[in-house]
């Protein structure tokens, strides 16, 4: 079989394309820039450079961008305060806290803290809340970016059985609700699962999003599969992989991401899909 290359950089950069149009008819119609604020706590090494990523994208697209470097010893009273403040400045549609943040924080108490209509990770339980019940408002941005890359094999997703390794916050649980929405057939799997192989070598579509170096051999992937790898790894010789085997996957799989140009750059598209979005419902009330 002749594996296929799911392109997440070109797919991601006509998504910029898009927006970067939109931004431009909203100008010409007298509207504000959409605006998106990004708050980093510490200096995470991989935080600083997604944070730059996250930069450099709304400046192509020709959003206003705030950011937002914190030291370590920020309180948490002090980043809430921050984002309470956010959450009224109108110049802002989006609000973005990079996690991880730090171990005295309570990450999930801050997000409870921004306003769900300004929350472009989509991680407030409203958004959840609202992703379960098939209305969908602020998406987690890496399963979005996902259902595009899915969406974009022209594939027939309805009916197909799905396999979610990873039962995150961020990742596994929203992406099987994605899938559950898009009419598959969903199974999350995670650490007590049983017999993984043999869930793995059923599934039609398959989600990798462990964090673990090759974590699954291409052997276990069913011939004809789809396989989005969202797992960014070092391996022994600090090259840049996946959780899946891709070698050995490509011999199997009808399609695949790659990683890196897969995954990553879809996540920092839906990011501003969400904010464009934000921006033009701020644009609508009264």
């Amino acid at each position: 079989m002749s594996v296929r290359i799911i392109d997440g950089k070109s797919i991601a950069a006509t998504i910029r394309r898009h927006i970067s149009g939109a931004v431009r008819e909203r100008i010409a119609s007298g509207l504000p820039r959409p605006g998106l604020a990004v708050i980093q706590v510490g200096d995470n090494p991989a935080s600083s450079v997604y944070v730059s990523h996250k930069r450099r994208d709304c400046t192509e697209v020709g959003f206003h961008s705030e950011a937002y470097e914190l030291p370590v010893q920020t309180s948490q009273k002090e980043l809430v305060t921050l984002v309470e403040r956010l959450n009224k400045n109108a110049a802002i549609d989006g609000i973005l806290v990079q996690l991880p943040l730090p171990g005295h924080m309570n990450a999930q108490a801050v997000i409870e803290r921004i306003d769900p209509g300004k929350d472009v990770d989509g991680f407030h339980p409203e958004n959840i809340g609202r992703l379960l019940l098939r209305l969908p408002s602020m998406r987690p941005c890496t399963p979005y970016g996902i259902m595009s890359l899915l969406r974009h094999t022209g594939e027939p997703l309805e009916g197909k059985d799905a396999i979610v390794i990873g039962q995150s916050n961020i990742v596994g649980r929203p992406m099987a609700i994605e899938l559950l929405n898009a009419r598959c057939t969903p199974t999350i799997c995670h650490s007590r699962t049983q017999d993984l192989q043999a869930k793995i070598h059923r599934a039609d579509i398959v989600i990798a999003a462990v964090g673990r170096d090759g974590f699954i051999p291409g052997s276990w992937i069913k011939t004809g599969a789809i396989v989005i790898d969202v797992g960014i790894n070092r391996n022994a010789l600090g090259k840049l992989v996946g959780d899946v085997d891709f070698a050995t996957a490509c011999e199997r799989a009808a399609w695949i991401t790659p990683v890196p140009g897969g995954v990553g750059p879809m996540t920092r598209a839906a990011l501003l899909e969400n904010t464009l979005l934000a921006a033009e419902r701020h644009s609508q009330r009264p």
